[in-house]
């Protein structure tokens, strides 16, 4: 039974105009939106949606030749999105938007046939933060522009909740001038306050949306990625599925540990490749991260060093009530690893860009794990400055 189409376009419609355009994540201004074929790939929560949104009602003043859908409508049921491409094509449509893409099959080929038919049609799509345009039968990697959207940072968090505009701090200012960085910021604001409120839930923006339940709804979107999102992307069966969520409950217990990797593949009644791929799919999902040495091959799984959740957030709403230091990890983790490359150390916490040593900790850390060694410093939590190579924890959240 076909559907007729209108109620995509009344959706399209109402959608668009009741977003907000009160606050753009940074992203938004970084994307080029000129392109033919344009894609967003991030994980679930973090404003994919909206920004598209947001994008058509302030660039299109006349929204008839716009349709902005999402691939999991009922709608795609009964019809296919070739079908929706002519009809849009046909009816005068120079613009789709097409959100979740991941949960049609075959989406690709989709996209192929407009970029290769429809010379006249753009597209953007959203998708999950596994996607991989250049895997599969169908290479769109030559025909997309690319863009990943991580959760807020620190920073942008501070802008969404209109306290504090500031521009990103590269790592080498942090590290050379974080005094006068600090000193400039928390004569603005008392930054320490907002900064527990931003590791208990500032990672993802829709935690606006009802604070009170937030733990809950981040809890509901993990096992949604799981379950929905992941076997979307890859080929899962059903006992894979629930070895995943097992997973992901032993980490959130546990983390930051250094994994007993035996035990653990024992307790998934699994063997260590296939241990290594679960743990794969969490991290392409950014539900996990895991920390290693510097590996020799970019190609082959590795065992972690040291396992994380993704981010803080996480950590509240599966962990409950974590430990300050398991926070503390897990943010500087978050936080680096969006713009740096990040390595577990012979010596101390993280070894950034092969050349920085860093132990994280509260105000009583000491240098004394690693004294005398070069281009080593503190990352400090629960102080607003700091002094020499003890540096701020919450300034790394500038970064980006």
């Amino acid at each position: 039974m076909e559907l007729n189409p209108d109620i995509l376009y009344r959706n399209s419609h109402r959608l668009v105009t009741q977003v907000s355009l009160d606050f753009k994540r940074e992203i938004y201004d970084h994307i080029n939106w000129k392109p033919r074929i344009i894609g967003i790939k991030g994980p679930k929560g973090v404003g994919k949606s909206t920004l598209l949104k947001q994008h058509i009602r302030e660039t299109f003043a006349d929204d008839s030749k716009i349709l902005y859908a999402s691939l999991d409508h009922i709608w795609f049921n009964g019809n296919s999105l070739d079908d929706l491409i002519e009809y849009h094509y046909i009816h005068g449509g120079t613009h789709l938007f097409l959100d979740e893409v991941h949960k049609y099959e075959n989406w690709q080929w989709g996209i192929k046939n407009i970029y290769d038919n429809y010379p006249t049609m753009n597209v953007v799509f959203t998708g999950s933060s596994m996607l991989q345009i250049g895997e599969g039968n169908v290479d769109l990697s030559r025909r997309t522009s690319m863009n990943t959207v991580h959760g807020m940072s620190f920073r942008e968090y501070l802008a969404f909740e209109g306290l504090l505009s500031w521009e990103k701090v590269s790592l080498e200012d942090i590290l050379t001038r974080h005094v006068e960085i600090a000193t400039e910021i928390t004569n603005k604001i008392h930054v320490l306050n907002y900064f527990t409120d931003y590791l208990k839930h500032g990672y993802y923006p829709f935690y606006k949306e009802d604070t009170e339940g937030f733990n809950d709804r981040l809890a509901e979107v993990c096992r949604q990625v799981i379950e929905q999102d992941i076997p979307a992307v890859t080929e899962v069966e059903y006992a894979t599925i629930q070895k995943l969520k097992k997973l992901l409950y032993i980490i959130a217990a546990q983390v930051p540990f250094v994994p007993n990797m035996e035990e653990i593949y024992n307790q998934l009644e699994t063997n260590r490749e296939q241990g290594l791929k679960l743990m794969d799919l969490l991290e392409r999902a950014a539900l996990i991260g895991q920390l290693k040495t510097k590996p020799k091959s970019v190609k082959k799984l590795s065992s972690p060093d040291k396992l994380y959740l993704d981010n803080p957030n996480l950590m509240y709403a599966l962990s409950g009530n974590p430990e300050i230091g398991t926070i503390r990890e897990s943010f500087f983790y978050n936080q680096l690893s969006r713009v740096c490359k990040v390595y577990y150390p012979a010596k101390g916490d993280f070894l950034v860009d092969e050349k920085y040593l860093f132990e994280v900790g509260g105000p009583g850390k000491s240098f004394e794990q690693i004294k005398d060694i070069e281009n080593s410093f503190l990352a400090i939590d629960g102080v607003e400055f700091g002094r020499g190579n003890k540096i701020p924890l919450w300034l790394f959240g500038f970064l980006y």
